[in-house]
C-alpha cells in the first residue's frame, strides 16, 4: 500500500536534507566575500593587526602586575631572570626589570587577553574588521585549526593558548631589548627605566609578530596576509607605546613617562 502523501515530491524532500546538513564547529574559515579584504586596506590592515596581537602589546601591562605591584602587595619574592649576573662591559645583562615573575605574568595575562578578544569577536564576520575572531583562518588558509598543535578542543582554551604565544613573544622580545639597551651602557636605575624609546617598543612588538607567524599558523594570527599591516603598525607603535606611557604616569601606575 502507497502511503506517501498526495503531491509529494521527494527530489524536493533530498535538497532538504542537503540544506539542513549540520557543520561541526571545528572553527575553520570564515565565509567572505573576494571583494572585502581587511588586510589589504592600508588602514584597516594595522588596526586589525593591533586588534589580533592585543594580547602581545597589552602583555607588558601584565608582567608589571605579576612582576611588581602584585610582589609588592603580598611580598612574594621576585626572581630576575639574569640572576644578578655582571658581563665584561660592567653592566648587568638584562637588570632588575627583567624577572621571571614577570615573564609569568605576562604570558598568562596574555592568554587572558586573547580569551577576551575571541569572546568579543566569537562568529564575527570578515565585515565586522578590525574585531575578526582570532581563532579562525577567515579563509587564509586551507589547513583546519583543528588540526593545529594549539587547538584544545573549544574556542576559549584555544584562545588562551594563543594568547600566551603571544605574550611569551612579548616577554622575550622586551628582555632582547633590555640586553642591547644594557650593552649601550642604558642602566636600569631601581624603579626608573633607561630611556630608550625605540629599544622600549620595536624589539617586543617585533618578536610579538614572529612568535606568532610562526606558531600560530593556520589561525588568521599566523597568517602571512597580516604583513602589510604589521609594517605599518610597526611605524606607529613607538607613538601608541609612548600615549600608554604617559596616561599610565599621570594615573600614577609608572614611576616614569617612558
Amino acid at each position: 500500500m502507497n502511503i506517501t502523501p498526495t503531491g509529494f515530491n521527494n527530489s524536493s524532500f533530498e535538497s532538504a536534507k542537503v540544506s539542513a546538513k549540520v557543520h561541526s564547529p571545528d572553527f575553520t574559515a570564515t565565509p567572505m566575500s573576494s571583494d572585502s579584504l581587511p588586510w589589504d586596506d592600508p588602514f584597516i590592515a594595522p588596526l586589525l593587526v593591533l586588534w589580533l596581537y592585543l594580547p602581545g602589546y597589552l602583555s607588558n601591562t601584565a608582567a608589571m602586575l605579576g612582576g611588581k605591584w602584585i610582589p609588592d602587595m603580598t611580598g612574594i619574592p621576585v626572581y630576575t631572570i639574569d640572576g644578578g649576573r655582571v658581563l665584561s662591559d660592567g653592566n648587568r645583562m638584562l637588570g632588575d626589570g627583567k624577572t621571571w615573575n614577570g615573564l609569568l605574568g605576562g604570558t598568562i595575562g596574555g592568554g587572558i587577553l586573547g580569551v577576551l578578544t575571541h569572546s568579543f569577536a566569537r562568529d564575527n564576520l570578515v565585515t565586522s574588521a578590525p574585531f575578526l575572531d582570532p581563532v579562525s583562518s577567515y579563509a587564509t588558509s586551507s589547513a583546519e585549526i583543528s588540526d593545529a598543535w594549539f587547538y584544545m578542543g573549544g574556542g576559549p582554551m584555544t584562545a588562551f593558548v594563543m594568547g600566551c604565544v603571544l605574550g611569551l613573544g612579548c616577554m622575550v622580545g622586551d628582555s632582547a631589548g633590555s640586553f642591547v639597551k644594557r650593552r649601550r651602557g642604558h642602566k636600569r636605575e631601581g624603579d626608573v627605566s633607561s630611556k630608550a624609546p625605540l629599544l622600549d617598543t620595536l624589539p617586543f612588538a617585533t618578536s610579538t609578530f614572529i612568535f606568532g607567524q610562526l606558531f600560530l599558523s593556520p589561525s588568521l594570527i599566523g597568517s602571512s596576509e597580516l604583513l602589510m599591516g604589521m609594517v605599518i603598525l610597526l611605524v606607529f607603535t613607538p607613538i601608541i607605546h609612548r600615549t600608554f606611557n604617559i596616561l599610565g604616569h599621570r594615573l600614577g601606575l609608572k614611576s616614569v613617562p617612558y
